[in-house]
């Protein structure tokens, strides 16, 4: 006589439900030791306009600085850091609760980094580029933070071999890197936003005959070479992927209204030259990118700031 059992559907059906719960108190295991944890991330870039116009105008200082510290990023780029020293810089930071910074140089146009975790500061760059460029480690990332030449698309795409070269080198070493900043220049997915915006490549043509050392434009025309060379790196444009065409004007804005710019041409004139790209390691934990420009920052530079969420 066979006593042996003979398993049935019930047997299988509880050995599978046992299965699944001995692997979700396994998962909950781990989690709680902390080896599932996420954390989230926000990154901010800004040009805040010749430091608060060389440090004189503290009305809109305290304004941006209001802003900035509603949006709670955990990294902020900044650009134009005019007037600013290292110890300025901290003290800027502060105010938004980032108790790190760090500045690439004294005097001129500056860029600098601030961080609510420390900052290791991996080079400074200034030879061959028109402001320069730093190089910091916060969070684990590697930040590449960048002011391109404003003049010059030839000098622009010098600039960007220079710092491509850097992210190709620092990236044997860590795959998540962000470069971001001001690079003065359009990028390829915004091909259709210039032509429905023309008149900022008109201002363009009239600006290069008007100076015969530097041209803006190549052969008449937007240079898109530079990004498409930071693109094919690869980098991504995180904006490019969350922000509709139509949204994505990064300057000018009001506050150059009446100095630069009439009432009339401020609504026919728009470009985007201000960027965050990210490595491919980064680019799948991005959870959301937005450019600001909208009322409340209209006022606070002459660029809008732009800002990209991620989930490590």
């Amino acid at each position: 006589m066979n006593f042996s059992r003979v398993n049935t559907g019930d047997d299988l059906a509880l050995a599978t439900i046992m299965k699944w719960i001995l692997f979700t108190l396994l998962t909950l295991l781990i989690c709680r030791s902390g080896y599932c944890q996420s954390e989230e991330i926000r990154v901010m870039s800004y040009n805040i306009l010749t430091g608060f116009d060389w440090g004189k105008d503290s009305s809109r200082e305290a304004s941006l600085v209001s802003w900035v510290k509603d949006q709670n990023a955990d990294v902020i780029a900044l650009q134009e850091l005019c007037d600013f020293n290292q110890q300025k810089l901290e003290l800027l930071a502060k105010k938004w609760n980032h108790n790190y910074a760090v500045i690439l140089k004294e005097g001129g146009y500056p860029v600098g980094l601030t961080s609510n975790k420390p900052i290791e500061l991996m080079e400074r760059v200034l030879e061959g580029l028109w402001h320069g460029m730093l190089h910091c480690k916060t969070w684990g990332i590697d930040f590449y933070v960048v002011h391109l030449s404003p003049a010059d698309w030839q000098f622009r795409k010098e600039e960007t071999g220079i710092i491509a070269e850097r992210i190709v080198r620092g990236s044997v070493s860590n795959d998540k890197y962000i470069v971001l900043g001001d690079f003065n220049a359009h990028s390829p997915f915004d091909g259709d936003f210039d032509i429905k915006y023309p008149y900022q490549l008109e201002r363009a043509r009239r600006g290069d005959l008007k100076n015969e050392k530097y041209k803006n434009l190549r052969n008449g025309l937007f240079d898109y070479s530079v990004m498409a060379s930071f693109l094919s790196l690869p980098l991504t444009d995180v904006c490019q992927r969350f922000v509709s065409l139509d949204d994505r004007t990064t300057c000018p804005t009001p506050i150059n209204v009446p100095e630069w710019l009439t009432r009339e041409e401020m609504q026919k004139t728009k470009s985007r030259i201000d960027y965050i790209l990210v490595s491919p390691t980064l680019e799948q934990f991005c959870t959301g990118a937005y450019i600001f420009n909208g009322e409340p920052t209209q006022y606070l530079s002459d660029h809008y700031p732009i800002v990209a969420d991620f989930r490590l």
